[in-house]
């Protein structure tokens, strides 16, 4: 299988902290933590994510980026509630806190930001007052009154993300899909500078279309009804954004490759591909994720990581795909599971219909590409 090579610029190197308690785990981490570490912390729209780094010089170039840590606490803030507000201050604060007080990175290298997921979803059902009262109340928790929190734009988080995520030597020739729990934005670089970056949005990611489904589902759970009412959602957003948008990005000529990032990426190469979990990039075809999201709603159970692991007989190889893919089934259940292999899957169409020489690539490790490429772009000011 042909593996598109993302490595010489971004492979996210995880250091895997295996000690026998808490305490020596928490200790290794600190071990690691020196002047060129930094932290990332973002709200999004599942949740709060935090990425210890550590970033050499000019990292976008050299490919100096090392995560330290990562993690991520799950609070719906999307969902625009009370109680997910709550969980999502307590969590944002929480992790700024192990950052801060636990690791003893200090507060100007940690970087807090909402994700252009929340913002979009927040102004398209008027909630934006709850993103400027949670950063008040952070301010507030942390006492620091002067506390940047930005609210990224769409455009600003795109083009990071790809900067972030596609090596330099691919950087002119592929186009960037990062499908979030919010939003799904991407785009390129038309003109082979940095300067101009030509955008690819939409309003929906794997939480927002879920989330919608969910809605229309209302009088009636069942599997068989949400799957009926998903198709519709996604049937309405494909035949209205995505192949618009699609038609509006002016990927033709310039792209070959179609890079696809984000968190229900990562999910659909581990479970698509178990055999290949240690490659960070897994190339697939449109008709692969078809028949995987056939599978996700009539054969769930044949991608447990039971299921998956079951012809494995190298127990090492075995005992890594069913730590992976348990990770999977964590993060999302069948229903998000289905939301987001979906949405993935109407964007791969209106690719494959325009533009019938493209090349798909599910990038695993992009979840923070585009926080190391913000703090990269700070630092360097």
């Amino acid at each position: 299988m042909q593996l598109y090579c993302f490595t010489r610029i971004f492979i996210l190197i995880f250091v895997f902290i295996t000690t026998a308690t808490a305490l020596s785990a928490q200790n290794s981490i600190k071990s690691k933590i020196n002047s060129n570490t930094y932290t990332g912390i973002e709200v999004g729209s599942k949740g709060i994510k935090m990425s210890v780094i550590e970033i050499g010089k000019n990292a976008q170039s050299s490919g100096a980026f090392y995560i330290i840590k990562d993690t991520s606490i799950n609070s719906d803030f999307i969902s625009f509630s009370r109680p997910t507000f709550t969980a999502t201050l307590n969590g944002f604060y929480d992790l700024y806190t192990t950052a801060t007080k636990e690791y003893k990175i200090p507060p100007k290298r940690v970087f807090t930001v909402i994700s252009s997921g929340v913002k979009m979803q927040a102004e398209k059902e008027e909630k934006t007052a709850l993103i400027n009262e949670l950063i008040d109340s952070f301010r507030v928790r942390i006492k620091e009154p002067g506390r940047k929190v930005e609210v990224v734009d769409v455009r600003k988080e795109a083009m990071l993300s790809h900067l972030g995520i596609v090596p330099e030597s691919r950087r002119y020739t592929t186009f960037l899909v990062d499908i979030g729990s919010g939003n799904t934005k991407g785009g390129f670089f038309p003109d082979e500078t940095k300067n101009n970056f030509k955008l690819f949005q939409l309003n929906w990611g794997t939480k927002s279309t879920n989330n919608e489904a969910e809605k229309k589902s209302a009088d009636d759970k069942s599997l068989a009804n949400y799957h009926k009412q998903l198709n519709r959602v996604l049937w309405s957003a494909e035949n209205t954004e995505i192949a618009y948008a699609v038609n509006e990005s002016g990927a033709y000529p310039l792209s070959d490759n179609i890079a696809i990032s984000g968190g229900i990426a990562w999910a659909v190469a581990t479970l698509i591909y178990p055999e290949l979990i240690e490659n960070p990039v897994v190339s697939v075809n449109y008709s692969e994720v078809e028949k995987f999201t056939e599978q996700l709603y009539k054969n769930f159970n044949s991608l447990s990581p039971a299921s998956l692991s079951k012809n494995v007989n190298n127990p090492e190889e075995k005992s890594l795909i069913i730590k992976e893919a348990g990770t999977v089934h964590k993060v999302f259940d069948q229903k998000s599971l289905m939301a987001g292999a979906g949405l993935l899957l109407k964007i791969m169409r209106q690719f494959e219909s325009a533009f019938e020489t493209k090349q798909f690539f599910l990038v695993k490790n992009g979840q923070v590409g585009w926080v190391s490429a913000y703090v990269d772009a700070s630092i360097s000011k």
